[in-house]
């Protein structure tokens, strides 16, 4: 068990984002995968995206890892997505995928879950194609900075998304709920906030070795996001199905939050 904070220099330096797409997100092998982590995001953000109205002109991506899964019903509802990483390693893998380059994670049956859900499975192609061309930028991201892109200064984004970020980034619930006001200050009022992750796990593992996470549970994100400035419009709980990687992430449950940034008074 990680009994420590992984600070940034560490993440910068250890994180190996092919073995933590491989150990999370290879096609039905990955633990991510198995525990229906996966299949209860996606439809979450389809119904929020898709069938759910959520829509508008930038879509910003904190912590995007090198993950493209939380961004592929969002490209049908944005015009432009900004994703972003504080580690170079997840933004190069990141890049690697969008430019079709050699060596890239095959993603292709997450894709095609999520065309299902749209209602047609073999339209996968246009749609990696369809994210391809929306992911606009992919820039270096700290929650813990006040302004988060710093030096960067973009306009406000019509919705923020982020999944399994602040929980790795933050030692602890004072800092988890200041990098949340970070963060909202890249969206607009009356923009609003997609959240998903997962609940009660203080480590997981990439390769051999442990990252620290912050146990979280739901009467404290409902309040953080609360205290933030939002109105919670939707907070989904689904408790772990599958145990078989229990020891590399010992989270409980999965978890899937809207809310809606309240308008300046």
């Amino acid at each position: 068990m990680a009994s420590h904070f992984t600070d940034k220099e560490t993440y910068q330096k250890d994180f190996d984002s092919k073995a933590y797409l491989e150990m999370y997100y290879a096609a039905e092998n990955g633990h991510l995968f198995k525990d229906e982590y996966l299949k209860f995001i996606l439809k979450n953000l389809f119904n929020t995206f898709t069938s759910g109205g959520v829509k508008g002109n930038l879509l910003i991506d904190i912590g995007t890892g090198p993950t493209i899964y939380q961004l592929l019903s969002a490209c049908e509802s944005f015009k432009e997505i900004i994703a972003t990483d504080y580690t170079d390693r997840n933004r190069q893998e990141l890049e690697t995928w969008l430019k079709k380059e050699p060596g890239a994670f095959d993603w292709s049956s997450v894709v095609k879950s999520v065309c299902e859900l749209e209602g047609d499975r073999e339209k996968w192609a246009e749609k990696e194609d369809k994210l391809r061309r929306t992911v606009a930028q992919v820039l270096k991201c700290d929650v813990t900075e006040k302004n988060p892109l710093d030096p960067l200064v973009l306009p406000h984004a019509d919705c923020l998304l982020t999944c399994l970020c602040l929980e790795g980034a933050c030692k602890d619930q004072d800092t988890f709920c200041c990098a949340l006001r970070n963060i909202s200050s890249l969206l607009k009022p009356g923009g609003h906030l997609v959240m998903g992750g997962v609940l009660g796990s203080n480590m997981y593992m990439v390769g051999e070795k442990p990252f620290s996470g912050l146990p979280l549970d739901r009467e404290f994100l409902e309040k953080a996001v609360s205290d933030g400035g939002y109105v919670v419009e939707k907070f989904e709980v689904q408790p772990r199905s599958d145990m078989t990687g229990f020891h590399l992430s010992p989270h409980n449950a999965a978890f899937f939050v809207l809310a809606r940034k309240m308008s300046l008074q």
